[in-house]
């Protein structure tokens, strides 16, 4: 069979099958925006562990050393540049009952030329991304190349830093009275602009990472409970 299977490409392959969830659900029927974040949540919490988990295995062959860097950039491309896109599809055809103000209607959708600037920003944003991850395996290639250990900075907005704020524009819509589907265009093409700007950010260690993985989990938990008392029962 071809491909590896071992345990430290495991939280890969479970970010891609939560990313294929969360696309499938928030493009299913009426859409499902609230829930698709949830499974973005999930693969932002894959993502912060896998490259560590990786690095466990001491024996590794240069064959599964490649074969992880190209799965983790193929997920990523889905998890944190499709997803995002599917759920702001989603969020365009869903109109929550008790906000104001709401711009996309089902009956007059097609008539408002936002609804063809929300597709651009959202084709924009997944080309970003790919960008972004291809430039960085390039980069990454050449540094190895010349340079021990890991990287201490990033050029440009890591992809996986949607997982936050995507979820966390979601949430305001449980807390505004107002639509937020707009806002959360706006966003996407401020992250899209990020992730190929040549900016540096620092490489979060052990604490920053546990700091991230503790807001997705708040996130996550109060996403459960607007959820929740929102829906009908």
């Amino acid at each position: 069979m071809l491909g590896f299977y071992d345990y430290t490409v495991w939280l890969t392959y479970i970010s891609l099958a939560s990313a294929g969830a969360g696309i499938m659900i928030s493009l299913y029927n009426q859409a499902h925006p609230f829930i698709g974040a949830f499974f973005l949540l999930i693969c932002g919490l894959c993502d912060a562990f896998d490259g560590r988990v990786a690095r466990t295995k001491k024996n590794r062959t240069e064959a599964q050393k490649k074969y992880g860097i190209q799965i983790d950039s193929l997920a990523d491309i889905v998890c944190f540049g499709v997803l995002p896109a599917c759920i702001g599809n989603a969020m365009m055809r869903v109109i929550p009952s008790d906000c104001h103000n709401v711009l996309f209607r089902p009956e007059i959708l097609l008539t408002k030329p936002l609804f063809y600037v929300c597709y651009a920003v959202m084709i924009f944003y997944i080309l970003a991304a790919l960008i972004r991850l291809a430039y960085f395996n390039v980069m990454e290639e050449e540094r190895q190349a010349t340079e021990e250990g890991c990287r201490k900075t990033y050029v440009g907005l890591p992809v996986t830093a949607s997982a936050l704020i995507f979820p966390t524009v979601l949430m305001l819509q449980y807390i505004l009275p107002d639509d937020v589907t707009m806002l959360y265009f706006v966003m996407m093409a401020i992250t899209g602009i990020a992730f190929i700007s040549p900016f540096e950010v620092v490489k979060p260690g052990l604490r920053g990472i546990l700091i991230m993985i503790g807001i997705g989990a708040a996130e996550f938990v109060l996403l459960a409970i607007f959820w929740w008392l929102r829906t009908p029962h």
